[in-house]
């Protein structure tokens, strides 16, 4: 279409100027004593245009003979981008393929041809700052990779005085992020802290920063900060559901074994959700180290009084439980019921649980310690004999059949007493 209309152009104005010079007879005299010079209007028309087109020529060559230096410095400086960006791709291309000698010659290669090009200059290229704080970096990771930690040191310097402009916060938290991982894998803890102190604030939130404060906080043994950088990371969905609360488990057990008395370890479950609390994991790792932090505790009843309350949501689940799960429960409530005496209302959820599932042998051995703990001994016995062959924990056999020994001794049978004994003992550890 542009044609057309170059062609409609070009027509009107071969018209308009066989209109105009066609018929033209006038003429331009020139005088210049003592002569005389006629010529036709055409011509002179023609010599102006002519003279005018010449003068154009002239001076457009003479501007791009004066403009030759600056174009050649255009070329040169043009020339070293395009030498940077290539060597920039193939230092990272040769980072992630693990060739990390190759990369940071790479990278040095990126830094020599920006090298003398000011930033700030006519001639400074594209995100100059940004390639070379980048080239650094890839320049100290491969150093960090090698163990080469003076080379990495240096290459980290040079990127933080790069990215000191007012422009690159994005690189300068990308280079304190890579400094922060670096010290953690070198165990480097105060390192560590310092640089991820100067992040600010903004870049602290993201998540990979929290990562790295979460790994930094469990390097320092800092549990309570790595509990809370955890569940923050949790809320932000950082892990799956099944690593979420794997890392929240072992943290809050951590933050737990931390506890020196039993104040300090029921303020920490009182700071725990619903769903923490109904952790059957959890409850049976707070129960055991409240009866080990509170065992010199004169008011025992309270310590009990705290583990019942705690441990009564996973005894309501009971029938849900993996078997080693159920073990564990039953000897949890089994020492949480020897640090007092066994009242009535764990008695009788013992009974109505051991009566929905008469087989279990876990139940039967449970009801039996609280009837011997009761002086019931004739029931005590005979749930004994029922539990004890259908126990595959090695501690409660070995319980029973310590408990069936002191009934024997009771009742002055001896032989029984002596064959009671002697299963204990071949079914102790000690005897394997």
């Amino acid at each position: 279409m542009r044609i057309v209309f170059w062609l409609v152009g070009l027509f009107a104005v071969a018209a308009a100027l066989a209109l105009l010079m066609g018929q033209n007879s006038a003429t331009v005299t020139l005088f210049w004593a003592p002569y005389r010079v006629d010529m036709s209007f055409n011509l002179v028309i023609a010599a102006v245009l002519l003279l005018f087109l010449l003068l154009h020529l002239a001076l457009s060559s003479v501007s791009m003979l004066r403009a030759l230096p600056q174009q050649a410095h255009r070329w040169r400086v043009h020339q070293r981008e395009r030498l940077a960006h290539a060597a920039l791709l193939d230092a990272l291309s040769h980072q992630l393929a693990g060739r990390y000698v190759r990369a940071r010659s790479a990278a040095k290669q990126v830094l020599d041809q920006l090298d003398g090009l000011d930033a700030d200059g006519p001639d400074a290229l594209p995100r100059q700052v940004q390639m070379q704080v980048l080239a650094h970096l890839l320049a100290a990771e491969s150093s960090h990779t090698l163990q080469d930690h003076r080379t990495r040191d240096s290459h980290l310097d040079s990127a933080l005085r790069a990215a000191a402009g007012p422009n690159t916060a994005t690189v300068r938290e990308g280079a304190l992020l890579r400094a922060v991982r670096w010290a953690i894998e070198d165990r480097l803890l105060g390192s560590a802290s310092r640089w991820l102190g100067q992040l600010p604030s903004g870049a602290s939130r993201r998540t990979l920063a929290l990562r790295l404060k979460l790994r930094v906080a469990r390097l320092g043994e800092d549990h309570p900060t790595a509990l809370d950088t955890a569940r923050l990371l949790a809320k932000h969905k950082a892990f799956s559901a099944t690593a979420s609360r794997s890392l929240l488990r072992g943290l809050v057990m951590a933050n737990m074994s931390a506890c020196h008395d039993a104040d300090q370890l029921r303020s920490m479950w009182k700071s725990l959700d619903a769903a923490d609390r109904k952790d059957p994991d959890l409850v049976l790792f707070a129960v055991d180290r409240l009866l080990s932090v509170g065992r010199e505790d004169a008011d025992s009843a309270q310590l009990c009084a705290w583990g019942s309350e705690w441990v009564l949501p996973v005894w309501e689940q009971y029938s849900s439980l993996d078997r080693a799960v159920q073990e564990r429960l039953v000897l949890v409530l089994q020492g949480l019921l020897d640090t007092t005496a066994a009242d009535g209302v764990w008695l009788s959820r013992i009974e109505r649980l051991q009566a929905a599932h008469p087989a279990d042998p876990v139940l039967q051995y449970l009801a039996a310690q609280v009837c011997f703990r009761q002086q019931l001994w004739g029931k005590a016995l005979a749930l004994f004999k029922s539990s004890v062959l259908g126990l595959t924990n090695g501690t409660m056999r070995v319980q029973a059949w310590v408990k069936l020994a002191q009934l024997a001794e009771q009742k002055g049978d001896d032989v029984g007493a002596v064959s009671a004994w002697r299963e204990a003992a071949l079914h102790s550890p000690l005897a394997k």
